[in-house]
């Protein structure tokens, strides 16, 4: 008799019924909408009307019109609007929304959102049960400074050659952080009937990414810097292998399966144990690797060279 798969738990849709209003463009607000949605938001999106001689249907977001694919994701069961800011019929139509939302989105500077008039003191006066998540590049007076994902990572000690950092972290983390202070905005209003305004900063974002760094963690001299012998990156036959044998446990299977004498995790900060593992896994293709993982319960992962 067959047993029965576990059924896959049903997503939680603790959003659902809170309708939440964005003017954030690029990428750290959509990304943090598409997780809102995603938690069963009712996610609205206003956006500038497209640049002036580019085609019908054209974004007004940049992101639209240099990355269409990424644009097309972040706003899968997103309802769009087009909404000139600028002109008194746009501000209208904003307000006529902002009069039924129970969150505003915005990734603009303090100052572009005061001559907009949606500063907090004249939300929250016009929209005391309102509340704002304001996307910005660094907190407090910063908040003026401009600065994009690469800078907030220089400045959080991520950049360290002249390679680009291999995703946008700062962004990420912060549509992370954005959509934390949203389902926080939403449980202060269901407890006390209010607004509230946060701010989330990408160098903050940045800055909280970096800390296993600033704590020595993935410096080279730590654990998963590079220290331990079974926490690496090594060439094989055919490619190399990232290995992640870092508790004692794993590390003994590793050095089971390599030959390696491992009498305490001690051994597996020494030259000599690095340069066995080395030589190891140079003799092995990456289909030999991904067996004797399996066979073993080593957690690694082989890549083309």
């Amino acid at each position: 008799m067959s047993i029965p798969s576990p059924a896959t738990p049903k997503a939680l849709k603790p959003l659902r019924g809170v309708r939440i209003l964005s003017l954030a463009l690029n990428l750290p607000g959509p990304a943090a909408f598409m997780r809102l949605k995603a938690m069963g938001a009712n996610c609205i999106k206003a956006e500038p009307p497209g640049p002036k001689g580019a085609p019908a249907g054209t974004s007004g977001d940049p992101m639209g019109q240099y990355n269409p694919t990424a644009y097309a994701t972040l706003h899968q069961g997103i309802k769009l609007l087009t909404i000139d800011l600028k002109t008194d019929k746009g501000q209208a139509r904003l307000h006529q929304e902002l009069a039924r939302t129970d969150l505003l989105l915005t990734s603009f500077r303090p100052s572009a959102l005061a001559k907009l008039g949606l500063g907090w003191k004249a939300l929250h006066k016009a929209y005391p049960q309102l509340s704002v998540v304001a996307i910005v590049g660094a907190p407090g007076a910063r908040a003026e400074e401009p600065g994009h994902d690469l800078t907030y990572l220089a400045e959080a000690g991520l950049v360290n050659d002249m390679s680009l950092p291999a995703t946008l972290f700062a962004d990420m983390g912060g549509a992370l952080m954005a959509s934390e202070a949203a389902l926080k905005a939403v449980l202060n209003q269901r407890t006390s009937g209010k607004g509230s305004f946060q701010e989330v900063a990408l160098s903050d974002a940045a800055a909280w990414l970096a800390l296993p760094r600033t704590w020595g963690l993935t410096q080279p001299t730590g654990a998963v810097g590079g220290a331990h012998a079974g926490y690496r990156v090594y060439a094989c036959k055919n490619g190399r292998v990232a290995v992640a044998a870092l508790e004692p446990h794993f590390a003994a299977a590793l050095c089971k399966v390599a030959g390696v004498n491992m009498p305490d995790l001690r051994a597996m900060f020494l030259p000599q144990t690095h340069a066995a593992i080395a030589a190891f896994f140079a003799g092995q293709t990456r289909q030999q690797l991904d067996k004797l993982a399996a066979a073993n319960d080593i957690p690694l992962h082989t890549l083309p060279a």
